[in-house]
């Protein structure tokens, strides 16, 4: 879910795409975004975002989802076909775009935000805070263990204005990947749970 609906021009202006479809598609609304053609995908108020990944391309399931109803895609340029019924966000890379989003989306909220990361437990903790904080605060979390380049922005995507504290997870495979998830969560606060040898090498590639 997306913790406030967008029209897909507000969309489409905050992730430098273009927009491609009939000419009422830009004040067309979305509130919900799905990575995932297997799920409850939510039909015309879904945005399904094409990511091509090492095993699966989400540009291979479009016409499949059209025909189940989605008529929203941010798709890369290469795939991006006029559709009478549909309409298509033009990006050059859609896990990018989906990051610059959700960082677009969490600039509107100034609650505190407690960004929590290392090694291992960061889900423990994250749930511990919850635990702790449920009956003062007005919580949105990481669902699971959201925390990986695709976890982070859709965690994010679920800040509205009802909330008053957020707890996000955030987690690395490669060198570099955590700047871009900082830039999503916008911490006020950083909770570092440990640092094992893999991270550990890590930030020595890093640092070289």
């Amino acid at each position: 879910m997306i913790g406030t609906p967008y029209t897909l021009q507000a969309i489409a202006d905050a992730v430098g795409g273009t927009l491609i479809g009939p000419v009422d598609a830009a004040h067309w609304s979305v509130d919900r975004i799905s990575i995932d053609s297997r799920s409850n995908t939510g039909g015309e108020r879904t945005l399904f975002v094409a990511i091509a990944g090492p095993r699966h391309d989400g540009h291979t399931y479009i016409e499949a989802l059209s025909r189940q109803g989605v008529r929203c895609f941010l798709v890369n340029s290469e795939h991006a076909v006029a559709r009478p019924d549909a309409c298509i966000i033009a990006v050059p890379d859609t896990l990018r775009a989906l990051q610059r989003f959700a960082a677009h989306h969490r600039s509107h909220f100034q609650i505190p935000v407690i960004g929590i990361t290392g090694s291992n437990g960061k889900t423990v903790v994250k749930e511990w805070l919850w635990q702790l904080l449920q009956r003062e605060e007005h919580i949105v979390r990481s669902p699971g263990s959201y925390n990986s380049q695709v976890g982070v922005p859709l965690s994010v995507l679920r800040i509205g204005p009802q909330h008053t504290l957020g707890l996000f997870e955030a987690g690395i495979s490669k060198p570099g990947e955590m700047a871009a998830l900082r830039d999503i969560i916008q911490p006020t606060i950083g909770v570092l749970t440990m640092l094992g040898d893999a991270h550990d090498e890590m930030t020595r590639v890093s640092a070289t």
